[in-house]
């Protein structure tokens, strides 16, 4: 069986999205699109239908699931249509723009009964941490005591503004943090250097593990994701992101990529080949929109402690026995 898929959105991740399922995913096809640029849209469909409207393109009898890659603002109202229309969706994080949407679509998938939302935090598919969580799970080095994570880009776009730096950026540490240590954040702290960029943000868990992150919107020289987690008897870390050295013109190393799709390729592959097989089995996989709440409601409770109001506990809606 091959799965009909929906693609909203045609931007950065919505046309890596659309040439993945096109041209690296097995078992399914593109049957409609949608993006608010319509001769965008033409130009992309190669025989898929066109649509101006996003809740047309779920209602569509053609359509079977929907990957959601449109404006962040649009991401609850569609993934609520997709439940509503019992259709599977792998939505683009973030899953909602405040915790009190995005706990509405976890509600509403509880609802449901079944899990038909997956959250694009694509770094749980991402060969290093998968690694990384192989060897700590494994015992490899003992207990986690400390997780260091980076996140550096070479330069926030124009319209990147105010929190967007910890809502936008920072929360795919927030997911990875959780899914690596297995465990929640409990309490945060934000030290900010001049012009707030870069961040330091730290996390304590509920097991007394602290997390570090670093977040650089305008490091310049390239995207560099990092981390490390120190175990009781040992460290496990990923190697530096690249297949290559190359010794030229006096210098030996690697290049860094512009931006997140180079770096996590690879992830991006892979989520969607899971996705795709999780809607046929009907096992699903990678983060769900409780995780996709968490990851929101978090940030939101770190943006206060930005503005000064120093370390502040955090807290969860109770997670509903569905997602246990």
């Amino acid at each position: 069986m091959t799965l009909q898929v929906g693609v909203i959105g045609l931007g950065v991740m919505g046309a890596e999205h659309l040439r993945l399922l096109r041209e690296e995913t097995a078992g399914a096809a593109v049957v409609a699109i949608c993006d608010a640029d319509a001769a965008r849209a033409r130009t992309l469909a190669a025989g898929a239908d066109v649509f101006d409207d996003p809740f047309a393109l779920i209602a569509s009898d053609r359509v079977e699931a929907v990957v959601i890659a449109s404006p962040d603002a649009t991401h609850a109202g569609l993934a609520l249509a997709c439940l509503a229309a019992g259709k599977p969706a792998l939505c683009e994080k973030p899953l909602a723009l405040t915790a009190g949407e995005a706990l509405q679509i976890v509600n509403a998938e509880a609802g449901v009964g079944r899990r038909l939302l997956q959250v694009g935090y694509m770094r749980r598919f991402d060969p290093a941490y998968c690694d990384m969580k192989r060897s700590t799970e494994d015992g490899l080095i003992g207990p986690p005591v400390l997780l260091h994570n980076t996140h550096r880009n070479a330069g926030a776009p124009d319209w990147f503004t105010g929190a967007m730096a910890i809502t936008n950026s920072f929360v795919h540490e927030i997911d990875i943090s959780r899914w690596l240590l297995g465990s929640e954040p409990v309490s945060a702290m934000v030290h900010a250097a001049p012009g707030r960029d870069p961040l330091l943000i730290t996390l304590e868990t509920e097991r007394g593990e602290l997390i570090s992150t670093e977040v650089f919107m305008n490091a310049c020289y390239g995207y560099h994701v990092h981390a490390q987690i120190v175990g009781r008897s040992g460290t496990v870390e990923m190697a530096q992101p690249a297949v290559m050295l190359t010794n030229s013109a006096m210098q030996h190393g690697h290049r860094y990529s512009e931006n997140w799709v180079p770096r996590f390729r690879d992830a991006y592959r892979r989520q969607m080949g899971a996705w795709v097989r999780s809607v046929s089995t009907g096992v699903p996989v990678g983060a769900s929109a409780w995780d996709g709440y968490v990851a929101t409601t978090i940030a939101e409770q770190i943006v206060a402690a930005l503005g000064g109001c120093g370390k502040v506990s955090l807290t969860l809606a109770p997670r509903p026995d569905f997602y246990r």
